[in-house]
Parts: structure tokens; C-alpha cells; sequence
């Protein structure tokens, strides 16, 4: 979104799974309502969230933290290219696929990818070291898989006994991405704060094999490539820092 903004700005690389203390330490005031796996809340997840987890955006004196509320500061802070539409009606369908985005599919795409690790170091394409978002949470193949693992079924609930019913979601969820952007409210004219939201969690489910093709042959894979295409990831890190 910074990008898409012209904004100039800084990465900030945090240590993966001590990112949440280091938010906190960095100025960061965390949340007060943690993110749901499924009907349940878990402790570890709640606890990240109450520290604060990433995006993580610091601009001047402004620490501001989520997708969602990051997408509203760059717009008050560069109206243009406007990531929220002005118009009501198209505001209120962008901003419904962006929560939906946040609050459902993204949670999907993270379990996913963890129990796709419980399959093995090759139950992802080229086991995660690279992709349209570069190596997943840690450059070391050998950490990835053990945390992946640890991660996944402590934070996430993901384990091969949840993964089918997962799996059974996921064209039910490409559907509507796929509506969305038969509608213009995802992929249209302007990228907007939706599509910024939806993409990556696409481009999370094409790191499975089972899932990268389905994904890529669809109209949700165009959107993918014009969100982040192939090798676009940016090497230095993982949280923004701008001003």
C-alpha cells in the first residue's frame, strides 16, 4: 500500500515468533481483541495479539498497527490514489471483502500453510524457501519446519485432522473472490485496500501444491499477479517502518 502510495519508506526486520515483544518495546500499544481460530480464541494467539503483532507502521509520531487501519491513515495522509473509495456504496462493498478478507480468509491461508508442513519439508513448493511472498517466517529451512509445526498447532489449531475440512472451504472461498472481482469490487480499474488484503493469502495458498494451480487458473490468480507477482517480494524484511 505504501507503494501504491509513492510513500517512501523503511523495512524493519523482526525476529519471528519474538515480533510481538518487540512491537510492544518499539512504542506499539498491541489489541484488545485477539483474532479467532475457528469458534475458539487461543491463549498464544491472544497473548501476540494483546502485545501487538505485524504490520507494524511508524510515520513521524503516528504508530499505527493492522491491515485495516493502515489502509485509513495512508489515505488521510495522501488521499491519492484513495484506497476506500468515496463513493458509499462502492466503500461499503470494498470494505466487506476487506474485513472478510482479514477475518476469514486470511485465518484460512495461515492454517492452511501450517498443515500443509506437517506433511513434510516437501508438503510446499519448494519447501517454502521461496514465492511470491519469499521464504515463510524464517530463511532457514531446517527452524521453518520445526517451528511451522510448533506454530501451527499451538497458535493455529492446525493439525491433519483439521486440514479436510479446511481444504473443503477453499472453493467456496475462491468463489467469492472470484464474484468479488466479476463485480469490480476486487481487481478493478484502482487497487484498493481489499485487494491489498485479499492477494496475500492467495499467494500464501499457492506455497501448497494442492492448491497452486486451482488458485493461478482462476480470475483470483490474476489478481494475485498483479498484486505481487512472481519474485516481488521485497528481501529485507517483513514490517514496514515509513517517515
Amino acid at each position: 500500500m505504501l507503494d501504491h502510495k509513492g510513500i517512501p519508506y523503511r523495512t524493519v526486520t523482526l525476529p519471528t515468533g519474538l515480533h510481538p515483544l518487540v512491537v510492544r518495546l518499539r512504542g506499539f500499544p498491541g489489541h484488545a481483541v485477539s483474532r479467532r481460530v475457528g469458534d475458539r480464541r487461543p491463549s498464544t494467539l491472544a497473548m501476540a495479539d494483546r502485545l501487538g503483532t505485524v504490520p507494524a507502521l511508524q510515520y513521524g509520531g503516528y504508530r499505527v498497527q493492522t491491515n485495516r487501519e493502515i489502509a485509513r491513515f495512508l489515505d488521510r495522509l495522501r488521499p491519492d490514489p484513495p484506497l476506500l473509495p468515496a463513493d458509499p456504496e462502492r466503500r461499503s462493498a470494498v470494505e466487506e471483502a476487506e474485513r472478510w478478507g482479514d477475518e476469514v480468509f486470511q485465518m484460512a491461508a495461515r492454517r492452511l500453510a501450517f498443515a500443509a508442513v506437517l506433511h513434510g519439508r516437501d508438503g510446499m513448493i519448494d519447501r517454502a524457501n521461496d514465492g511470491r511472498l519469499g521464504p515463510l517466517l524464517w530463511r532457514r529451512e531446517t527452524i521453518r519446519f520445526v517451528g511451522a509445526r510448533v506454530i501451527g498447532r499451538v497458535a493455529f489449531a492446525a493439525s491433519l485432522a483439521t486440514e479436510p475440512e479446511l481444504l473443503g472451504l477453499v472453493p467456496g472461498m475462491l468463489d467469492r473472490i472470484d464474484a468479488w472481482i466479476g463485480a469490480g469490487v476486487l481487481d478493478g480499474g484502482a487497487l484498493n485496500a481489499a485487494d491489498f488484503m485479499v492477494a496475500p493469502s492467495l499467494a500464501l495458498l499457492c506455497y501448497r501444491r494442492d492448491l497452486r494451480a486451482d488458485v493461478e487458473a482462476r480470475p483470483a490468480g490474476g489478481l494475485v499477479e498483479r498484486v505481487l507477482p512472481e519474485h516481488s517480494w521485497n528481501p529485507a524484511g517483513v514490517a514496514a517502518g515509513a517517515g
